[in-house]
């Protein structure tokens, strides 16, 4: 449990914001834009889009150009069976404990080391703790904790809940104030940074 969560209040992260604390806030949070930003730990077409231009949203973020609130959904477990999306999303909780920069290392690092998606490979909290290791700073007795003592999976799918109440009916989304804005391209690869940036300078300036 958080030291700031009420006695009998179920445990959420640092650096969250909204009904329940379920959107991940990352950036200056007087940006004048916001880049909504919804994901499934599980969904290759989210790795596509992590892996093309993840970096690119967050250093754009820590330039003070917009800030980002990213939603999780854990519908792939439904759609291909197990739990490791609610599992990741519970990692990624503690990670979030950590800091902004943990965070953004380690749900990186899991797009980018994500199991097949028919393999449930993220319920396996050794996995999630191997991974963590290899992140600077973020394997702290506290996260090992948090993780194996799986203190994160309630709010986990309480994110779950609130992400199915959007609306957002796939996953990559991305939402520029509320407007999508295309991250993938033909054959589901993400788009180019450039083709990315310029979306943006077309509705922001």
């Amino acid at each position: 449990m958080t030291s700031d969560t009420p006695r009998g209040a179920t445990p959420v992260p640092a650096h969250t914001s909204g009904p329940g604390n379920t959107v991940v806030r990352y950036g200056d949070e007087s940006a004048a834009h916001v880049l909504g930003v919804y994901l499934d730990p599980r969904c290759p077409y989210c790795k596509r889009m992590e892996n093309g231009l993840g970096t690119v949203i967050r250093e754009a973020a820590d330039a003070g150009r917009f800030r980002v609130e990213y939603h999780f959904a854990t519908f792939l477990d439904d759609d291909a069976g197990g739990s490791g999306s609610l599992h990741a999303l519970a990692a990624l909780g503690a990670a979030l404990d950590e800091g902004s920069e943990p965070f953004a290392l380690y749900l990186r690092l899991l797009y980018a080391e994500q199991p097949p998606e028919e393999e449930d490979g993220f319920a396996d909290e050794k996995t999630l703790l191997k991974l963590a290791g290899e992140v600077p700073g973020l394997a702290t007795g506290a996260f090992t904790s948090k993780v194996s003592g799986g203190v994160y999976l309630p709010w986990a799918r309480t994110v779950s809940a609130a992400f199915e109440r959007d609306g957002v009916e796939s996953t990559p989304t991305v939402l520029a104030d509320g407007t999508p804005i295309a991250v993938l391209g033909p054959g589901g690869y993400a788009v180019t940074p450039e083709a990315f940036s310029a979306q943006l300078s077309e509705r922001w300036g």
